[in-house]
Parts: structure tokens; C-alpha cells; sequence
């Protein structure tokens, strides 16, 4: 369907850009390959700055395609719901239940995806005056996925239908138990599957039969395209002759939000809706649309001039994820739902506490992991990082996964032990399949439980099951480890001079965004420069100041790299030495006007 993107397969030179083979990260610096002929009918033509054309260029964009992809379209991009298996029994309950004034249950996940396709159901169903209610499960008590007593909860507040979303798609027992008890389940969800559970519907682009290609939707995306095909229905049933049809675009920011914190990879249909997301924001300086608590978290967060993804990934989300790792999802659930000032005033800022309280939690389970993972070969092990500790909060292991997998690059799984019963999230490197390895271990007997994505995905087994797990994981995955190591380089754009580093060169990039997985921001290097006035930050980051040979400056920072090999690397250059960076170029949103700023990824001797 409108699943493929030009930028699938980046092609890069093979010779080593500016002869650096092994920078401090260990990879091979390579340039991606333009078609300069192509780049130049695209300057030409559009009248655009040449290194945009090069981006564009590099990732497969033609001047054919130009417009399409530097403005895509939803009415171009979005395909019909029917594509989506029992997509059309979905919307034709919903509708049936809509137009019957019937009291409708929602279920969702406790994480960003489930928290936001909740509330994007209820605001669909409050513009129609429907009754229903709504239950997220409490990440300690219930832990993931639909249980019975809630959906009794559900249905004593009056919902015999219950809409699942971001889980449901592997809970065959609970749903059918469900059924047995007279309750009609949909469920919304993404995951991967390998059996059909026995509900009323299951639309899921992963599910074994369905023919959609859509599997980049994350549950939010998939709710969004129910709710076209349901008000469809319900307008083919002449629903809205006397009252008004709900305007789906203006729920596009909470779309783009679940896709991009799902880390969905952002091509065709997925990088189309994510786009038009933010083009609702507008700018966070100056705009007031969009929903209320997004904005709010954003704010709270620092977010400064237009609206970008990395706002979502950085700022907005993890917010929202402090409560259903530290407190109870229900707060973001109600943010997000609230239009009232007050209401979102207070739960944005409860919101905050919590998530400064989970990096609080966090450091610590970081701290002791890293212990165990230096412990287990660092870096120099090319095989599946596992970690594991009682007592360990269940709610932040997932991050924690994150920044370790980031840190040794291994694909790396840290499990919470609660006497014998463990709980573990994972982490994975690019072309080493977790969630598949997960299932199939499943499948053999190894845990209990577990599933996910390719590059995410959860666990449950007991003590005696990690040795094995350990072993299994090791024997399955070590090759694609190796492999996935060995293909990796860090890509880069160009050269750019210290003088490019502006908000308006930024701005003129982003026109290739928006980026995240799949869709790499433009990276460049800078050659030969000098670092001065360096200066250690919170104890973690650097902020220091490039000088070019003719002296000219700009500002740059590099988060995190304190105690890690870049931080060391670039301490150590402060004496004047000449190197070469590579990384970003960003907006310095402190100094304002058209400042920007180099955020340093790598670096290497000149």
C-alpha cells in the first residue's frame, strides 16, 4: 500500500569519509552517495539550497517526487481502512453502538502508545456525547495486557463492548473468557502475533492474515484509521444529518505523538501523519493549537520554536511515561483528555514531579546495571546483553535497556526480579530481530512470556529460566550481532563549514523531516576544527566552543559523554589540537535569533 519510502535503503561511499576508518565510537565515517546530476535538476527546478538536494538526493527523492515528499499529503497518503482485516466489522459495531447510545469500554496500555490511543477514542466518543469508560491497568498490580476483572469493572459501569487498544493482539485466553461471559471485544493494536484470539474484531496490520502492508502504524495509527472507517459508517447511516461530524485532522498531534514514542518508523503513511502532527502544533514560541496537554508537557519541558519530532521523543514522552512507570498512566490519560487550563495545569505539573522522581529511580537501576554489564564483557562481547536484579523497579527497566544497549552496543534485556518471578524489557541493534527471538523462545518452553517488536520487546519467566534464556540468546543471536556491527557506519551528509551552523541552515534541513527511525537526521562533519572554553555541565555533559582555521566560531554540546569515550576524546583536545566532529546541527534556542548550535555525536583525529 503507501508503505515504501525512498530513504529504505541508504546507499553510502566505501571509502572513508575524510580517510577516518575508526572514530572514537569505532565506526567507519562514510558519506552518503549522491547522484549530483539528479541533485542538480532538483536545484534547479525548485531553486533549493544545494546540501538540501543533497540530502534528498541521498535518500532516494527525484524531482518528480520533490513535492510529494517535502509536502506529503494525507489524501494522497492515507489508504482506504477497509484494507485492514475486520477493520469493516470494527467500524460497523462502533458505529452501532455510537448511533444505540450504548455505553462503550476502552482498555488501553500504560505506556505513550496505549496512554494517547486511549485518549484519542475518547475524545472521538465525548464529540459525540457517548458514554463510555475508560481503564488503563496499573503497571505493578496488573502488569500488561487485558485482564477479566477489569473488563468486569468495565462492564458494571455499563460497557458490554470494550475496545482494546495497544494490546489484546496475544491475550487469547482473557479474551476468551470474555466471551464466555457475553462481552464483545474489538481490539486495536499493533503488536506482533502468530494466532487470531477469539474476539468480535482484531485489527492489527501484524496480524498472521492481514494483507494491508501497514505494520509501520503504531496503536495509535491504527485507532485513527478506525475512527475514519467508523465515521464513515456512521455517516453512510445519515448519523450526522443533524448533528455535526467530529474533524479527525484536529487529533493528528496525538497520532504523531504515538508514532513517533513507539519509535514506528517514519515512511509512506506513517511519516505522512506524523507530518501533518506537527504541522498542527505549529510553533510552541508562539501558537496556541493543538492539544492542550501535549502543549503543556512541552512547555514544561523547554520546547522552543517550531514543533519537531525529537519534541516528542525527548521532551513530550518521556513525561507522559513517568506515570504508568511511576505513578498510574490514568494522570496522562486525563492530560491528554482535558481541554479545562486548570485541569491541565495541575496534571502537567504532577506529570513533571513524577518524571523527575523516575530519573531519580532510573539512575540508580542504571548505576547497578552498568556494574553487571561491564562485568559480562562491556563492549567487546558481540552477544545479547542480559541483566537482572530483585528489587529493581519494574517502570523504568525499559529505559534503562535502552541506555545500556546504547552505551555497550549490544542488544541488551534488564529483568526485575520479585522473588522467583521476573519481569524484563528490551532493547535492540539494527537487524537483530528481538521480538522474534523473544516469541520463539516463548514457543520452546525457555520463559514464560514475552513478545515485542524487532528492536523492543518484554519478558516474563522465573530465576530457574534465565540461565537458559541467557544461553538461548547468546546461540541466536551472536551472528546477527557481528553482522550488525560490521555493516554500521556512521553516515554523514557532508562537510559543512563552522559558519553554516545557524537556525536558518536548520530550518532549511528540515525540510527533509521529519526524522526519526528510518528517516536519519542529516548528520555533517566538521574538518580540522579546534576546541575552546570547554566546560562541563551538570557533571554529564560538554558545552564548548569550535574555532575554524580562519577563526571563525559557533557553539557545541555533547550530552551524556562525561565517563564515556567521547567526553574523554574531547577533554583531552581541549588543548588545542586539531580534529574532526561530527553530529547535528540544532537551533540555540537560549541565545535565540538565528544561532545555532553543533551537537557533537562522534569525533576522530584530524
Amino acid at each position: 500500500m503507501q508503505n515504501t519510502s525512498p530513504i529504505d535503503n541508504p546507499v553510502q561511499d566505501t571509502d572513508a569519509f575524510l580517510n577516518v576508518t575508526s572514530s572514537v565510537s569505532g565506526k567507519k565515517w562514510q558519506r552518503r552517495k549522491v547522484d549530483a546530476r539528479a541533485a542538480e535538476t532538483i536545484v534547479q527546478r525548485e531553486g533549493c539550497h544545494p546540501i538540501l538536494a543533497d540530502i534528498l538526493v541521498s535518500r532516494g527523492v527525484t524531482a518528480d517526487s520533490f513535492h510529494s515528499f517535502t509536502q506529503p499529503s494525507l489524501r494522497d497518503a492515507l489508504p482506504d481502512p477497509s484494507v485492514l482485516k475486520d477493520m469493516d466489522v470494527a467500524a460497523q459495531r462502533l458505529a452501532d453502538a455510537i448511533a444505540g447510545g450504548e455505553t462503550i469500554g476502552i482498555f488501553g496500555d500504560y505506556d505513550v502508545d496505549g496512554t494517547v490511543s486511549s485518549a484519542l477514542m475518547s475524545r472521538y466518543l465525548t464529540a459525540l456525547d457517548v458514554p463510555h469508560a475508560v481503564h488503563l491497568p496499573d503497571r505493578m498490580t496488573e502488569g500488561y495486557g487485558p485482564n477479566l476483572p477489569a473488563f468486569d469493572g468495565l462492564a458494571e459501569k455499563g460497557a458490554k463492548l470494550i475496545v482494546t487498544v495497544d494490546c489484546g493482539a496475544t491475550a487469547g485466553a482473557v479474551l476468551s473468557a470474555a466471551k464466555v461471559k457475553g462481552y464483545e471485544i474489538v481490539v486495536l493494536d499493533h503488536h506482533l502475533m502468530e494466532t487470531v484470539p477469539d474476539a468480535l474484531a482484531i485489527v492489527n496490520p501484524q496480524r498472521p492474515d492481514d494483507l494491508s502492508g501497514l505494520t509501520e502504524l503504531s496503536a495509535g495509527g491504527v485507532v485513527f484509521m478506525t475512527l475514519v472507517a467508523t465515521n464513515r459508517a456512521l455517516r453512510k447511516a445519515g448519523h450526522f444529518k443533524d448533528r455535526k461530524e467530529p474533524n479527525l485532522l484536529q487529533w493528528l498531534d496525538l497520532v504523531a505523538l504515538s508514532l513517533v514514542c513507539d519509535v514506528m518508523p517514519l515512511k509512506g503513511l506513517t511519516r505522512t501523519l506524523v507530518a501533518q502532527g506537527l504541522k498542527l502544533l505549529q510553533d510552541f514560541d508562539t501558537c496556541q493549537v493543538g492539544n492542550p496537554g501535549l502543549r503543556a508537557l512541552a512547555a514544561m519541558a523547554g520546547a522552543k520554536g517550531r514543533a519537531q519530532a525529537h519534541h516528542f521523543g525527548f521532551a513530550v514522552g518521556p513525561r507522559i511515561n513517568a506515570a504508568g512507570r511511576i505513578g498510574h498512566a490514568r494522570l496522562a490519560y486525563e492530560l491528554l483528555s482535558s481541554d479545562d487550563p486548570a485541569t491541565v495545569e495541575t496534571l502537567a505539573h504532577r506529570l513533571q514531579s513524577l518524571n523527575g522522581a523516575r530519573q531519580d529511580v532510573e539512575a540508580a537501576v542504571l548505576d547497578a546495571a552498568i556494574e553487571q554489564a561491564e562485568a559480562r564483557g562491556g563492549r567487546d562481547v558481540a552477544a545479547p546483553l542480559v541483566v537482572a536484579e530483585e528489587g529493581w523497579h519494574a517502570g523504568v527497566i525499559g529505559i534503562v535497556a535502552g541506555r545500556l544497549k546504547e552505551r555497550f552496543d549490544r542488544p541488551t534485556i534488564v529483568i526485575a526480579f520479585e522473588g522467583d518471578e521476573g519481569k524484563g524489557s528490551g532493547r535492540s541493534l539494527p537487524g537483530v530481530d528481538l521480538g522474534e527471538a523473544i516469541q520463539q523462545a516463548v514457543k520452546a518452553g525457555i520463559i514464560a512470556g514475552g513478545g515485542g517488536h524487532p528492536m523492543a520487546a518484554g519478558v516474563s519467566l522465573t530465576r530457574a529460566q534465565l540461565p537458559g534464556f541467557e544461553a538461548y540468546l547468546a546461540e541466536t543471536l551472536s551472528a546477527a550481532v557481528g553482522t550488525s556491527r560490521a555493516e554500521r557506519a556512521f553516515l554523514l551528509d557532508g562537510l559543512i563549514g563552522v559558519g553554516s551552523i545557524t537556525r536558518d541552515f536548520c530550518d532549511m534541513v528540515e525540510l527533509a523531516g521529519p526524522f526519526g527511525n528510518a528517516a536519519p537526521e542529516p548528520r555533517f562533519a566538521l574538518e580540522g576544527v579546534r576546541l575552546r572554553h570547554l566546560k562541563v555541565l551538570k557533571d554529564k555533559h560538554i558545552a564548548l566552543t569550535v574555532e575554524d582555521g580562519m577563526g571563525r566560531t559557533a557553539r557545541a554540546i555533547t550530552f551524556g559523554c562525561i565517563g564515556q569515550p567521547l567526553g574523554d576524546f574531547l577533554q583531552a583536545a581541549a588543548d588545542g589540537r586539531q580534529v574532526h566532529l561530527a553530529g547535528r546541527i540544532k537551533p540555540d534556542d537560549w541565545r535565540g535569533g538565528n544561532a545555532g548550535q553543533f551537537h557533537i555525536e562522534d569525533a576522530a583525529i584530524f
